[in-house]
């Protein structure tokens, strides 16, 4: 699958889980958007775009197993938390919850929506190792009577846990806390059903696991929470009639080509039988974290259900960015080191043009930087 994509050869690349890669097929079907664009800019905002995005958006719906009418398109997960912690109107006193494994800019975009109001973030421990049927419990233990908001990833950024959410949607709503989750991560990499989840709002990224170009996202409003929605950005599309897809889609000369290839790169996954690689990821995943660990000696951070393409493991205390460095400029390794509560990670992606080969070259740079 390697040639299916642009990388540069000379570069281990370990890191799809920062900002994906794009397949060449559908890069190229974002160049010719970008290009049918450019032939007649007038005629495509103002007579097509509507159409092509309504057309786009029903395909995205049916990925993401929700109706169309509950979706916006943003650029990427960071607009859509902003998004929600814009419009939310809280009160002094007001608490917002997450845990402490939370992604460090959503951790900022909630700190200043509740120093904006008055309110209290609460960042909940969830231990490592990580035990899945205990994580409900562990996060509710931050729950008081003032909480309002439940901010949670899908997939986490610092320590790559899938978070088990259906449940704690669930109990949320029935203690009357708006659920509001970061799956920057999730789509493409693990299956979604948004209406089964049970989330009044749901943001995630196509540019990472799906592949699609930079810049297309997308953010899913609980019916019952559109007129709450205060978008960061008003236009003309504001003053419409209808759904909240057709008041925010209008936002001037927004370049909407990467938003318009999403379904190419769909088509992508689908011509290359998406489960079964996904699934031979997975295990190549947790065969190079078994690798990692014993090369450390450690157990693993978390059992094989909690991890899907992408994993962490622990390493000896170091200075994460001299590691870093040392593994690309050195190693051509291109892997990102992670400083988490005190501790160090290596965070590994397991991509489909990925090899044990790429996992060896990894063992064989850490092995010389910690053991001379």
């Amino acid at each position: 699958m390697r040639e299916h994509f642009l990388l540069d050869p000379s570069i281990t690349f370990l890191n799809h889980g920062s900002f994906g890669a794009c397949p060449r097929v559908v890069f190229e079907a974002y160049q010719r958007w970008q290009l049918e664009l450019e032939r007649e800019p007038v005629a495509f905002y103002q007579r097509r775009a509507n159409d092509l995005l309504g057309a786009t958006c029903e395909r995205v719906a049916r990925f993401l197993t929700t109706p169309p009418e509950t979706l916006i398109f943003v650029p990427n997960a960071t607009v859509g938390v902003n998004t929600v912690a814009h419009s939310l109107e809280l009160r002094e006193g007001d608490e917002v919850l997450m845990s402490d494994h939370e992604y460090g800019a959503m951790v900022e975009t909630w700190r200043r929506a509740c120093e904006r109001q008055g309110a209290q973030l609460i960042q909940q421990p969830i231990a490592l190792p990580f035990d899945p049927a205990t994580f409900v419990e562990q996060l509710w233990v931050g729950v008081t009577e003032r909480t309002r908001v439940l901010f949670i990833s899908h997939l986490t950024s610092p320590t790559a846990l899938i978070f088990p959410l259906q449940a704690l949607c669930q109990r949320a709503r029935e203690h009357g806390i708006l659920t509001v989750v970061d799956g920057a991560h999730a789509p493409g990499h693990i299956p979604l059903d948004l209406d089964a989840l049970g989330a009044d709002f749901y943001t995630g990224n196509f540019h990472k696991w799906v592949c699609a170009p930079k810049s297309a996202g997308f953010l899913f409003i609980r019916p019952e929470h559109h007129d709450r929605l205060k978008p960061l950005i008003v236009s003309w599309g504001w003053t419409r009639e209808g759904s909240i897809l057709e008041k925010t889609r209008w936002q001037g000369t927004q370049d909407l080509s990467a938003y318009l290839t999403v379904p190419a790169a769909f088509d992508f996954w689908e011509a290359s039988d998406h489960q079964r690689q996904r699934e031979s990821c997975h295990v190549l995943a947790q065969v190079a974290r078994d690798t990692l660990n014993g090369l450390f000696d450690h157990a693993p951070l978390s059992p094989s259900e909690s991890i899907g393409q992408m994993f962490v493991c622990a390493l000896p205390p170091c200075h994460a960015p001299s590691l870093q460095d040392e593994l690309f400029h050195q190693h051509r390794i291109e892997v990102p080191i992670i400083d988490w509560h005190g501790r160090q990670f290596v965070r590994v992606s397991v991509q489909v043009y990925n090899t044990p080969q790429d996992i060896a070259r990894l063992q064989d740079a850490l092995a010389s930087f910690f053991m001379v």
